[in-house]
């Protein structure tokens, strides 16, 4: 009989196992989360003019219309800058561009939701479009968010070290970045065709249904495996 229970028991956990992956599989596909997400990573400068079009412009508005939702976004502002033997980073467009580099390191790391640090930044790329970036602290008031945890990392050693992460990861990156912005769409880099880097999200998407960001830039769907670009 103790055999038996034992059983009894196996099944009854096999069974409550089965129960829960089933569950979160249709949660992955009602929502398009977990693996079907396609892997976007932005390696931009914060002063750079393509940068911050590019921000303005095109990811916010793909923000917008949803297609992240369909994506795990990653930002790395890092861009062109150098850094010497000593630690020091010097950047492309001066140390301007470094301190607004590092806030936005920093803004990533406070707020990891992406909706929330992609709202800042691309307030700060509006600002810097109008030459107005010196003002980026308004961006914080205007989401209303606390500024401490950026202050104190932008102005300690933590902003400096999310900075030297950053370079790492760009100077890892293969084949190596050629400008800024550079977009690279599951691990594929898109080159000068940054610019529809929507199509290739679209493209790369599996999940159903069909995003309606996708639909709207005519791309036909096969279950949901797109024609070449």
């Amino acid at each position: 009989m103790a055999r038996g229970l034992h059983h009894l028991l196996l099944l009854a956990a096999l069974l409550q196992l089965l129960s829960t992956t089933s569950a979160a599989t249709a949660g992955d596909v009602a929502t398009g989360s977990g693996s079907e997400k396609v892997h976007v990573a932005i390696y931009y400068e914060s002063l750079c003019p393509y940068s911050v079009r590019f921000v303005a412009n095109h990811l916010l508005k793909a923000y917008r219309d949803g297609l992240l939702d369909a994506a795990d976004l990653t930002l790395v502002p890092y861009g062109n800058a150098k850094v010497n033997a000593h630690g020091a980073i010097t950047c492309q467009h001066g140390p301007e561009e470094c301190l607004l580099n590092t806030v936005e390191a920093c803004a990533i790391d406070a707020w990891p939701d992406v909706k929330v640090h992609l709202g800042f930044i691309y307030c700060v790329s509006d600002l810097v479009m109008k030459n107005k970036h010196r003002e980026w602290e308004s961006c914080i008031q205007k989401q209303g968010l606390d500024p401490r945890p950026v202050t104190e990392c932008y102005k300690g050693e933590r902003g400096h070290n999310l900075s030297l992460e950053y370079g790492k990861q760009t100077a890892a990156l293969v084949p190596p970045h050629q400008f800024v912005p550079w977009v690279v769409v599951d691990g594929k880099p898109l080159y000068n065709d940054y610019g529809n880097f929507k199509a290739y999200v679209c493209k790369a998407y599996k999940g159903y249904p069909l995003l309606e960001a996708c639909r709207s830039l005519g791309l036909e769907a096969d279950n949901n495996v797109y024609g070449p670009l």
